[in-house]
C-alpha cells in the first residue's frame, strides 16, 4: 500500500510556544517507537506548557474526537468533554476536524496555519499518541489564541 504525503507537516523550526510541547511528546516516547503511548502523558504536565494545549480523544467507529483537557485560555472556547463536532463554529478550532483526521491518518504529527481576513493568524500543532492497538488520544497546542469577547 502506497501511503500519501502528510497535508500539514511539522517544518523544521517551530515557535517557542509551540517547540516545548513538540519536545514534551518526544521525550516520551519509548525505543524507537514513532510515538509515545497515551498513558505516558501525565495531564498535570500540560498545564505548565505554554502554547496553549489541550487533548483530544480519538474515536475510531464514527470517527469523532472529544475534548478531555483544554488549557485556561480554551477553556472560555470549548467545553470539557465536548465532542469537536458538537463545539460552536470558532476560528482557533477551524478546521481542526481536518487536521485531526490528518494525524490519525498520516500516524504523524501535523502543523496548521490560519491567517483569517481580519489578519488574526495562529498555528496549530498536533501530536498522536498511541493506545489500546491504535491512536487514542491527540496533543495539540496554538502559539496565540483570539479569544471572543460575549
Amino acid at each position: 500500500m502506497m501511503r500519501c504525503r502528510n497535508p500539514f507537516p511539522l517544518p523544521d523550526r517551530l515557535d517557542a510556544k509551540l517547540q516545548p510541547v513538540v519536545s514534551l511528546w518526544g521525550n516520551l516516547r519509548r525505543g524507537e517507537n514513532g510515538m509515545p503511548f497515551s498513558d505516558d502523558l501525565g495531564v498535570p504536565v500540560l498545564s505548565n506548557l505554554p502554547g496553549n494545549p489541550f487533548l483530544l480523544s480519538v474515536f475510531a467507529s464514527p470517527e469523532r474526537y472529544r475534548f478531555e483537557f483544554l488549557s485556561e485560555n480554551l477553556r472560555q472556547e470549548a467545553v470539557l468533554e465536548c465532542f469537536l463536532d458538537e463545539t460552536p463554529p470558532n476560528i482557533n478550532f477551524s478546521y481542526l476536524r481536518a487536521q485531526s483526521s490528518a494525524t490519525v491518518e498520516a500516524a504523524e504529527s501535523t502543523l496548521f496555519h490560519l491567517t483569517n481576513s481580519s489578519g488574526y493568524h495562529f498555528s496549530r500543532v498536533l501530536l498522536p499518541l498511541w493506545g489500546n492497538g491504535q491512536i487514542n488520544l491527540l496533543m495539540g497546542a496554538f502559539d496565540n489564541v483570539q479569544i471572543s469577547c460575549s
